[in-house]
């Protein structure tokens, strides 16, 4: 959970228990004027969140594993570890860019950028749903995606100013408008759109692509600049959300997200209300101790 000054993460140990560890966190957009400009507030944003994701899920598989692997880590996990992110980004750029580009290569009318980034990108947003379904089936992600219903919840429960309890929690929707997962899906679209504008204008200004490699070359640097725009719809969107006019923008999000939240337990959602506790307390001050540990 990130609030206003702290981000926590909480966990349940094999024991039973629930252990916090929060450490204060302020963003850079709102340290840097600059920063906090539309569409580069975004960027920053997303960049703050791959960290933040990774730095948690690496404390969480410490508390998973402590007893056993504490001991056991080597001077070369931090270079494994690299690696492995590495491998991940490398099969992601394949899986969605270097596919779908190879596949609407093959279209009669691949000339026309509109066509090639209507069926790359069409292509895109299957894959991405198909792979969100497909890790869905692993029971281990299957456990992430109900406490991913259980956050939505306990941050429905805090907008909703009610009293942060398990049973006020449990009754809220597990579909949140400002979800990730809707942010993927805006990302993807405006993906196919702003690279078949940025083509089309490249390709009539005389440029062209000798093959899949070189057009990834030239689209991967557009991609923070499209997380960015689409930061800046999401918001729009979310200010929206409750109105009909704009549920065609709303709804989309919220089908996906029946694929990657799940209706938590009352175990998870105690969970994750912790971490909403412990990232809406204005401490200021360095953290400096052990992770707190929640007693039940």
């Amino acid at each position: 959970m990130r609030g206003p000054k702290r981000i926590a993460t909480a966990v349940r140990d094999p024991n039973g228990r629930i252990r916090v560890n929060a450490y204060p966190f302020v963003s850079a957009s709102k340290k840097h004027r600059l920063l906090a400009l539309p569409v580069l507030r975004g960027v920053v944003g997303l960049y703050e969140a791959l960290s933040i994701g990774i730095r948690s899920l690496n404390w969480s598989a410490d508390v998973a594993g402590e007893e056993d692997e504490r001991a056991s880590k080597k001077w070369y996990d931090p270079i494994l570890s690299l690696l492995m992110t590495v491998v991940a980004l490398a099969a992601g750029i394949g899986l969605f860019m270097a596919v779908p580009y190879a596949v609407a290569g093959l279209i009669p009318t691949a000339q026309n950028q509109v066509h090639f980034h209507l069926v790359a990108g069409g292509l895109r947003i299957l894959l991405l749903i198909a792979y969100m379904w497909s890790i869905s089936l692993i029971p281990e992600i299957t456990a992430v995606f109900r406490y991913h219903g259980a956050e939505h919840k306990s941050i429905f429960a805090f907008e909703k100013e009610l009293k942060r309890t398990v049973k006020n929690a449990c009754v809220q929707s597990r579909f949140h408008p400002r979800c990730g997962t809707s942010f993927l899906l805006l990302a993807a679209v405006l993906t196919m759109f702003g690279f078949m504008l940025f083509d089309s204008v490249w390709t009539l200004s005389g440029g062209s692509y000798s093959g899949v490699a070189a057009r990834i070359a030239v689209h991967l640097p557009l991609i923070p600049l499209i997380a960015g725009l689409s930061y800046e719809v999401l918001r729009l969107v979310e200010r929206h959300s409750e109105e009909p006019a704009w549920q065609p923008f709303v709804r989309p999000g919220f089908w996906l997200q029946k694929i990657t939240t799940r209706e938590p337990d009352e175990g998870q959602v105690e969970v994750a209300l912790a971490a909403l506790e412990e990232a809406l307390l204005e401490e200021d001050a360095e953290y400096l101790g052990a992770p707190r540990v929640w007693v039940n």
